[in-house]
């Protein structure tokens, strides 16, 4: 009876031994270097959002897509998935709240209107924002929802208030504003006047898909995002953000895992590889990529941000944002416990890197959508910086970490688990 009990253990150690064996071949230290090394040259000067440069990237990654021979998306005649967003830009904010003059530097407007007058009896829902701590997913869900809305930002959130700025730089087209106002009482009367430029801008982002064997209609999710910072010309000799690990190790990860899972081609469930723009200016390239899907059929989403360096726990570990809101973690750990690599939940719940990335659309529509990283969120010296560079990455560990997402996904790319659901009520 012992020997037949550990029959199927036995069994299932041989099984990932192989795997691991199989995926060395497709997913390895020189593929990476490969990929990674183009997308954070000084050619593509930093992917950043609105210029030429990210476009070039764009057309990497689609030829990347091209050779890993992956399908184009419903709909698409092209790896790229092209949308339109608008730059707006205030001209004006004046007025009074509670018959004292406006402060403009306490407002933020997040509106596609160019006219605002905003009173009282204007319609707008007054809300508040009381901590530093709920100030992100509460903006995003303000945002996010079918309403004019004032928010009453408290002042203790002040060191973080600009950072919703970051919304202000691009938007779709909306009836529906959002205006931020730091601010600690709720005022009594407000009569408030706003006049901004807005400017069409066209962005993509690469989609390329590997269709279901047996369960098409039921899609799983790897993505990354492709966008940096750019160039900064006051900055000499070394003017390029590169972006090696924010978010060129994502996007490349993203690549190979597309190479590995259409060279096994045995997936039930339908694959989606998706590289999104605009991440660093308020993730809207991630937003409208999820409104191109049925919430309902899509099973898990894995998405990758910063991998290139070192967790908190050091090599063959990484952490997924949101862990506890579903059982997808337990389920990628149970893959990986005949391996030396280990899942944690995300040590930094203080910066919300569930809402901050691009996985936060489709989690709060109940999808188990995750953020695997391996960022030090508390002490990562390149992060942001012009040293954010290749020679500054672990690339063996950085392919670790690749394989790791492959092997640890199988038993829900092949179908055998589902992920329980996000409770859209407790974000």
């Amino acid at each position: 009876m012992k020997k037949w009990k550990l029959l199927p253990l036995t069994f299932l150690a041989f099984n990932l031994h192989l795997h691991a064996q199989n995926i060395d071949q497709t997913v390895n230290k020189a593929s990476v270097q490969k990929v990674l090394s183009a997308l954070a040259s000084d050619d593509m000067r930093g992917r950043k959002t609105f210029t030429p440069d990210i476009d070039r990237a764009a057309n990497y990654i689609a030829s990347e897509f091209k050779k890993a021979e992956l399908s184009y998306p419903k709909n698409q005649n092209s790896f790229l998935q092209q949308f339109s967003v608008y730059k707006t830009s205030v001209n004006t904010i004046n007025g009074t709240i509670d018959n004292t003059t406006v402060n403009a530097d306490n407002i933020v407007v997040v509106s596609t209107q160019e006219k605002l007058d905003i009173t009282q009896n204007s319609g707008y829902t007054i809300d508040r924002i009381e901590s530093p701590q709920v100030l992100f997913s509460k903006a995003m869900a303000a945002i996010h929802g079918n309403q004019n809305k004032i928010i009453l930002v408290d002042t203790s959130c002040s060191k973080y208030f600009k950072r919703l700025t970051h919304f202000t730089q691009a938007a779709f087209k909306s009836p529906y504003s959002t205006i931020f106002i730091l601010e600690t009482q709720v005022p009594s009367t407000f009569d408030v006047h706003i006049q901004q430029n807005l400017e069409a801008q066209k962005l993509q982002n690469v989609v390329g898909i590997i269709p279901g064997k047996s369960k098409p209609d039921e899609y799983v999710i790897f993505s990354g995002h492709y966008d940096h910072l750019g160039v900064d010309p006051s900055k000499n000799p070394d003017s390029i953000y590169n972006g090696a690990n924010d978010d060129a190790s994502g996007t490349t990860a993203v690549i190979e895992l597309a190479q590995y899972y259409k060279k096994r081609n045995d997936n039930a469930r339908t694959l989606i590889f998706a590289a999104f723009t605009a991440e660093e200016i308020g993730g809207y390239g991630s937003q409208y990529f999820s409104k191109q899907f049925e919430p309902n059929k899509v099973v898990a989403m894995f998405n990758i941000e910063m991998i290139g360096t070192e967790s908190k726990w050091g090599k063959n570990a990484a952490y997924i944002t949101g862990f506890e809101k579903t059982n997808m973690g337990e389920i990628l750990q149970t893959n990986l416990n005949d391996s030396k690599f280990q899942f944690y939940p995300d040590p930094y719940t203080k910066e919300q890197l569930f809402y901050r990335s691009d996985n936060a659309t489709l989690a709060r529509q109940g999808v188990p959508a995750h953020t695997i990283s391996t960022s030090k969120m508390d002490n990562e010296p390149n992060y942001h910086q012009l040293s954010d560079e290749i020679v500054t990455l672990d690339l063996d560990n950085m392919t670790e970490i690749i394989k790791s997402i492959a092997l640890s996904a199988q038993s829900i790319v092949s179908g055998k688990d589902t992920p329980t659901r996000v409770n859209p009520d407790a974000l």
